[in-house]
This record gives structure tokens, C-alpha cells and sequence, in this order.
């Protein structure tokens, strides 16, 4: 019995079985198996603030210290982070879930730029292209961040936008940039020398003077004037309006005013428009931040919380469904078995996120009374077989568990990712390359604060990623995100690009309560595995007893077998990712069962999270040690 357990779990660190050698007890549990940690676990009883550079954990606890909330603390990270450019910029885009502890719900913010004027299918279709572009002004939404920072500061914040953007100002007149950063910038260097203002920022060093390299090096004070100029400017619009007696509100709204219709939009549609963008002064004018509902879940009496389907979270709503009808712990953590019906509910849950996610804006209107449905969970666990990967997984039809009919039943019948298709598969996956890989991560880092008067956020901001296109003299650097829309109705109805819609995005932040109060804050950097990782971490915690630093580490599987939201947009059917400690005998049983088994020694995810003690009153903060992940607490 014990050398069984020994067998199906394959996390046992080296170190702790030359520390334990042959005493082995056999009340050997998940829990001692996963128990030693990289970082250690955060406990804090005032605040905890984590996010994936370890200078914007500083800017956040600096709010903390000045009396702030964990509002103003995620803000002030989110606009240190914006500035130091490895997973995101200024001009990309943000999403969040808050906590509000007075009205005792979990609120949605919407802060994802929309395609521009003329971004039609037919624009992109007519210059030869499948998809929108990856890089460049043509695969920019308007800007985001700005008006995420704004909205969530002005409504549940408490300090001024003065005090919020201070980090990020200091920072911006010059910081020591960090090698990950940097060495982002030398291995894009060629399409940066493209853009002339992103050419004067990013490249700064005369390459003959150091070592061929005009990107900055790692620690050199990285200058980006124009930026902090930018932020200051905005700092000024809320001054003027507080001495001229508007509210403190009111005052970070006159901000928002003066970057979206007024001089600092102006400067970023010209830029655009001189670089060959499309962004026009009403684009920027006309869009606006959305507070709204999230959608949710029950898995097993915690109430899960996702943003809709202008974001893939619903996924992760419908694995839950799916699992939750299954008996995972006597399946074993990290068993064959255990990977195998997690990549198969992963597969049906995707394939619905491929077809049916989009901008709820915007019409035909997505299914998600239906998607969300326990009985339509329990149809698509059906088709789930033991023997095989199904490389053929198809979206289902959620209509039949809520009201109409589906209006695609004839695209739904033409639609596959199997390797023998043309359409929107990639090659076998021995030929997949890293540039696939690294679009499949694209971007992203993740924030999480709490505090101890009970407001909780969990933030996934994004875009404006190295290589990015600055927009002139705002510094900012300008979205990457219309990649994520599909031009074929055929392949997604609900996401082909038009002028004001928004793509459909990876971005997930999550959230979960326990009778009604907070229990875990988490999210993940990461692209297409965002909701992999995250659906691990949650199950690590609430069915394998893992605690929360144990969690973020822990080993878990990717799959492939979505299509890639981002550059070719394609799937890779049957492509399985392990860690590199997994035994031989599971990686044959998954070979058996049909998979292409990669190993790598990281598989976690950079995954930020907080565990909340309601009876103590207490945080429990986790930090991957996948990244740069970092975390303070008090």
C-alpha cells in the first residue's frame, strides 16, 4: 500500500527523502509529500500585498503605510508594474475582482480596451491576414489600465491619485531594470528599432561602446521621461480640481477626463495614427470602465467568482461543475488517472471557450446561463472515457439548458481541433515552437491585496508587453490585445473583431468565499494556462489539503489542446506538460492512454494567492517560485 502512494505521487523533493531515508510511516499524506517549500508562506494580520515584481510590492505597502487600502495598495502596484514593462505597460489593459466588505460582495472590473475604429474582419482579411496581428498598432486596443487604475481608486480607494502614482513617477524618471526585463528588451530589439519612440526608450546604450547591446543592461537606471511626465500630468488634473473644490472623487475622474478627451489621448491617437494605428480621438472619447457582476460557481459549498465571458474565467467555473461529481482524492493528487480527467474536462471546457466566449456587449449574446449549468456540467462528464485522450473534444450545446435555441448548430458540426484539419490546429507537437510556447504565455502579472477592514482584490492586468509600441510622447506603450479576436464566424461567432468590441481575453483573476466571507484571493500570469493553474491551485487547497505557499508550488500539468488565444491561434491536440520530477511509470501510463508527455522542472505558474483565517483574523500569503513573484505582509 505504501510503495502505491510513493508510486501515484510524484512530488517527493530529493532533499526530504535523503533527510527521511527508509522511515517511512505509512500515515504518509499529500500534505507532508508537498510540504517543503521554495519561499515561505506570509501571515498577516493588518495587510498582505503580493504581485509578481518585487519593487511593486514595496510601492503597495508604501499605500498601507500611508493609511490606504488594499485598493490603493493594488493600484499602486498596478502602476509599478505598468512601468516596468516585462509582462505589461500603461497602454495595455486591466481586470479585477474586488471584495467590498460594507455591501459583503465581490464587484467586477472591466477595463479591457476595444477594437478601434475600421478594425473590421474584412480590414484584416483584405492585407492577408488570418488573425490580427501580434505585434505592432494594428494589434493595439485602445488603452485600458489608465481608466482600470482610475475607476477602482475613485470609487473604493481612500488616498489621492498623487499619493497612488508616487512609486510609479520615481520610478519612471529612472529604476535599476531588472535582468528578466532587460534581456526581454536585447531579444526584441529588432522589431523595437521599428518604432521611433519605442526605439528611443528601449534602446538606449550605443551598441559599439557596450558589447553590441543597446538595450538597457541588467541594473542600469532605465529612463522613461516622457512616462513620468504623463503620470505627473495626470497628478495635475487631480490637483487643480481639488483647488478648485471638487471632490476627491471627482478629482481622480478629472484625471480620467484628461488622458481619455483630452491632451494626453490626443497625443496617444496621433501617435498611433503616425505609426500606422487606427485609433481615433472618439475611440478613446467613447470607451469607458465597466464595474459589473462577476459569474459564479458553488463547488462543494465555496462560492467561486470569475469575470464573464469577455474573459476565458468561465472556464474554470465549468471544470468546477464537471469535477465536482468525482471522487479526486481517492484518485489520487498528481495520479495518471488524476492528470488524465483534469486534461479531459479541460478539453470540453476550452473547446466551449474557443466557440462561445466574447464580448457580452455585443451580439449574438453568449450562452452563459447554460455554459454555468450543474446539468450541463453533467452532460459533458459523460462524455469524458478512461481508455483515451479525446483529440476530438467538441463544444457542446449549452442551449439545451437554457432558454433559445443555438443559432451555430451548423458551424458547431463543422468545427474540430483534430490534427487532420486544416483549420486552427497546429502541426504534431514534436514540430511546436518556442515561439509558440512563448506566445502561449504571453504577458500578464498578477496583484492580490487584503487588509484588515476586510477589502480584498485580486487584479490580472496586462498588455503593452515588450515588444511594444510607445504612443509618442504619452510613453506609454500601446496594447497587444486584438490578437485574441478570430476573423472566421465559422470558428467563434461570439469573437470576430468590429469597431468597440472587446476580444476575448485570457485575463482571470479570481475569488472564493466561504459562508459568505473571503477565503481565497488568487490569479496567475500565464496566457492560455491561466485557468489550468489556477483550477490546480484551488483543488490543491480545498481537496488535497495543501496550505496556501504549498498550493502556488505545487507541480501541475498544462495542456495544449485549447487553441492558442494569441500569434497562430492554434491547438495541439494530445500535448501534455508534466513536471520533470514525475515518475517514469506515470508519464508511460499517460503515454498509454494517447498523451505527448513534455516535462519541465517548473510547472506551477506564477501564481499569487491569499488564504484567509476568518476566525483569526488573519492573511496566509503565497508566492510561486516559478518567476518573480513576491509578497509583504504585516
Amino acid at each position: 500500500m505504501l510503495n502505491r502512494r510513493i508510486r501515484e505521487s510524484h512530488t517527493q523533493p530529493a532533499a526530504w527523502l535523503k533527510v527521511c531515508g527508509l522511515v517511512l510511516a505509512s500515515v504518509l499524506t499529500v500534505q507532508s509529500v508537498a510540504a517543503a517549500t521554495v519561499k515561505p508562506m506570509l501571515h498577516g494580520r493588518h495587510y498582505v500585498a503580493i504581485t509578481g515584481k518585487p519593487l511593486a510590492v514595496t510601492a503597495g505597502v508604501k499605500m498601507f503605510e500611508q493609511g490606504g487600502n488594499a485598493v490603493d495598495a493594488a493600484c499602486a502596484m498596478l502602476g509599478a508594474t505598468a512601468t516596468m514593462w516585462d509582462v505589461l505597460g500603461w497602454g495595455g489593459e486591466t481586470q479585477a475582482l474586488i471584495y467590498h466588505p460594507e455591501l459583503e460582495k465581490v464587484i467586477g472590473i472591466n477595463a479591457l480596451g476595444v477594437a478601434p475604429s475600421g478594425a473590421t474582419a474584412a480590414f484584416f482579411a483584405d492585407r492577408g491576414m488570418s488573425v490580427p496581428p501580434e505585434f505592432g498598432p494594428l494589434a493595439a486596443v485602445t488603452p485600458g489600465t489608465p481608466g482600470g487604475l482610475l475607476t477602482m481608486l475613485a470609487e473604493y480607494g481612500e488616498l489621492s491619485l498623487g499619493q497612488v502614482l508616487a512609486p510609479a513617477i520615481t520610478m519612471a524618471r529612472g529604476y535599476p531594470i531588472e535582468a528578466s526585463a532587460a534581456n526581454s528588451i536585447h531579444r526584441f530589439r529588432e522589431q523595437l528599432e521599428q518604432w521611433p519612440y519605442s526605439k528611443a526608450v528601449f534602446l538606449p546604450n550605443d551598441p559599439a561602446a557596450n558589447n553590441g547591446r543597446s538595450a538597457p543592461n541588467p541594473g542600469q537606471l532605465f529612463v522613461q521621461a516622457d512616462l513620468a511626465e504623463t503620470l505627473g500630468k495626470l497628478v495635475a488634473a487631480e490637483a487643480t480640481a481639488l483647488a478648485n473644490g471638487a471632490s476627491r472623487e471627482e478629482a481622480i475622474y478629472a484625471a480620467y477626463e484628461r488622458f481619455y478627451r483630452g491632451d494626453i489621448g490626443a497625443e496617444f491617437v496621433r501617435a498611433s495614427q503616425e505609426q500606422g494605428g487606427l485609433h481615433t480621438l472618439a475611440d478613446l472619447a467613447n470607451w469607458q470602465v465597466k464595474i459589473e457582476e462577476p459569474v459564479a460557481t458553488s463547488y462543494k459549498g465555496i462560492d467561486v467568482f470569475k469575470l464573464t465571458t469577455w474573459v476565458q474565467g468561465p472556464v474554470m467555473l465549468q471544470a468546477l461543475n464537471m469535477l465536482e461529481g468525482f471522487d479526486l482524492k481517492a484518485l489520487g493528487y498528481n495520479s495518471a488517472r488524476y492528470m488524465h480527467l483534469l486534461y479531459q474536462v479541460m478539453n470540453l471546457s476550452f473547446a466551449d471557450r474557443d466557440f462561445y466566449y466574447g464580448d457580452p456587449a455585443f451580439p449574438p449574446e453568449e450562452p452563459i446561463q447554460g455554459l454555468l449549468s450543474k446539468a450541463y456540467a453533467a452532460e459533458r462528464a459523460k462524455l469524458i472515457g478512461w481508455q483515451a485522450n479525446d483529440e476530438l473534444a467538441k463544444p457542446g450545446d449549452p442551449y439545451r439548458h437554457q432558454r433559445g435555441k443555438n443559432p451555430f448548430l451548423d458551424a458547431l458540426s463543422r468545427w474540430t481541433n483534430s490534427a487532420d484539419s486544416e483549420r486552427g490546429v497546429m502541426p504534431p507537437w514534436q514540430q511546436a515552437s518556442i515561439e509558440h510556447d512563448s506566445q502561449f504565455l504571453a504577458g500578464t502579472t498578477s496583484i492580490q491585496a487584503a487588509d484588515a477592514d476586510g477589502w480584498v482584490v485580486s487584479v490580472t492586468p496586462s498588455g503593452g508587453w515588450i515588444p511594444a509600441v510607445i504612443a509618442g510622447r504619452t510613453g506609454m506603450g500601446m496594447s497587444q490585445r486584438m490578437q485574441s479576436f478570430n476573423l472566421d464566424p465559422e470558428q467563434n461567432p461570439y469573437n470576430v473583431v468590429e469597431p468597440g468590441k472587446r476580444p476575448r481575453a485570457t485575463l482571470t483573476p479570481s475569488m472564493a468565499l466561504k459562508d459568505g466571507k473571503p477565503y481565497l484571493s488568487f490569479a496567475v500570469q500565464g496566457g492560455d494556462i491561466q485557468d489550468q493553474v489556477q483550477l490546480q491551485f484551488f483543488l490543491n487547497m480545498v481537496e488535497f489539503g495543501m496550505n496556501v505557499q504549498e498550493a502556488v508550488e505545487a507541480a501541475h500539468i498544462w495542456s495544449y489542446q485549447m487553441r492558442n488565444s494569441f500569434g497562430d491561434h492554434k491547438a495541439q491536440p494530445g500535448r501534455l506538460l508534466v513536471n520533470s520530477e514525475t515518475s517514469p511509470w506515470v508519464i508511460s501510463e499517460l503515454t498509454k492512454l494517447g498523451y505527448e508527455v513534455e516535462t519541465r522542472d517548473k510547472t506551477s505558474g506564477p501564481i499569487t494567492a491569499i488564504h484567509f483565517d476568518q476566525e483569526q483574523g488573519t492573511f496566509m500569503g503565497g508566492a510561486s517560485n516559478f518567476g518573480d513573484d513576491y509578497g509583504i505582509a504585516w
